[in-house]
């Protein structure tokens, strides 16, 4: 059994944020209803790189595992029926509609809460529920450029650098994970559910306690130097440097003994934390122009012969094949009844005695709309009924 059997997940939510924390919910043991249009949700239509696959495209594939799929209309009286039917036993109700669709639907927190008093109801959005903001689309890129994180690494006269990762989806989602588990806990001590508010915009900012309190408390202004640095509050060298036959990372190495391992006379003698700052364009210059002068691999035997921070740069094909990612079972490999053999992204979170498991792979549209409805003790009469409006779908 998971950490999270026996409670009930009811996601309501799109795209990338919402589903991904309530996958990690499933992962737990959670059952989760991924509650979609009869059409499907808009992830099966939009793959990312795209990745279409046979019935499932990879995008809806790796965010919707250990899910099970009710495709109804919610616009319909007998389809919202069915949703507040499941809402009086439910634990969990995660929603990510636009600032006032839940309203508009019947089954915004207020309308829920009243039915069950229990319910822990996670409310994801993009930038608030009100604000001036509160219309703008909350898209993943778009809140990076509005976090300020973009001019936190390159150089002076490069253009803002984006993460290479859904950095706001992802943070985002687990921010809203974390949300739904501290208020299942004060629900178990007290009783009492609660509504869970989660934005974008807060996740990504918050996230960069650090680089913004160095900014607020420290009065230290973000300003990029003209040599490309990875990260403007961090000391040189600090950043991807060339080599002779690809790239690699070093990380705040003690510049005397840098120095005399690169054999670069300008480094030896300088004080770390004062000399790193001040000459820091020079030192990332000087260091840029040595580290040509061998491979990768020569570099990085020396450097961590000396307790220098520094490691290879990856591609997703070297990741995959890295003996650590191996070892830590980082990856996992099960069959999908319509995408075959299936590797993908495991579970981050070890517990010793209710570990994470993969029960089912991503659902088709609908293909439990049907036993949700039965768990309802809707008659197959009814069920076939409901089909043939299209209130709700199935396989």
């Amino acid at each position: 059994m998971g950490i999270l059997s026996g409670y009930r997940v009811l996601d309501c939510s799109i795209a990338m944020a919402g589903p991904f924390a309530a996958q990690r919910l499933g992962d737990l043991g959670a059952d989760v209803i991924k509650v979609e249009p009869t059409s499907g949700e808009w992830q099966r239509h939009a793959s990312a790189g795209g990745a279409s696959g046979n019935k499932i495209n990879v995008s809806f594939l790796s965010l919707n595992r250990n899910k099970r799929s009710l495709a109804v209309d919610l616009k319909a009286p007998e389809g919202r029926q069915i949703l507040l039917d499941l809402v009086k036993d439910a634990d969990v109700f995660l929603q990510n509609y636009r600032p006032g669709v839940a309203k508009r639907l019947g089954v915004d927190y207020e309308t829920l809460s009243a039915i069950n008093p229990g319910l822990v109801y996670v409310s994801m959005s993009g930038y608030g529920e009100d604000g001036p903001y509160v219309n703008y689309p909350g898209q993943d890129l778009l809140l990076q450029a509005l976090s300020g994180a973009m001019l936190s690494a390159g150089s002076a006269d490069q253009p803002p650098q984006p993460a290479g990762q859904y950095l706001v989806d992802a943070i985002t989602a687990y921010t809203a994970f974390e949300g739904a588990l501290a208020a299942l806990l004060h629900r178990e001590r007290t009783g009492e559910g609660q509504l869970v508010q989660v934005n974008m915009l807060d996740a990504i900012t918050t996230l960069q306690m650090q680089e913004l309190s160095v900014f607020t408390v420290g009065n230290k202004p973000q300003t990029r130097s003209a040599e490309a640095h990875a990260h403007c509050y961090i000391r040189a060298p600090y950043g991807v440097f060339k080599t002779a036959d690809g790239y690699i990372v070093v990380a705040m190495a003690g510049l005397d003994k840098l120095g005399k391992l690169i054999d670069e006379p300008f480094l030896q003698g300088l004080n770390d934390e004062a000399d790193s700052w001040k000459f820091r364009d020079e030192i990332v210059a000087r260091v840029r122009i040595r580290l040509l002068g061998r491979s990768s691999a020569e570099w990085l035997e020396l450097f961590r012969a000396h307790d220098i921070w520094c490691g290879p740069v990856y591609g997703y094909a070297d990741l995959v094949a890295d003996p650590q990612i191996a070892h830590n079972g980082t990856f996992i490999t099960y069959d999908h009844p319509t995408e075959g053999r299936v590797k993908t992204p495991g579970f981050p979170i070890r517990f010793s005695k209710t570990p994470a498991a993969l029960d089912r792979g991503a659902p088709l549209v609908g293909e439990h709309t049907r036993e949700v409805l039965e768990g309802l003790s809707r008659s197959q009469v009814e069920i076939e009924r409901l089909l043939a409006a299209g209130v709700v779908g199935a396989p």
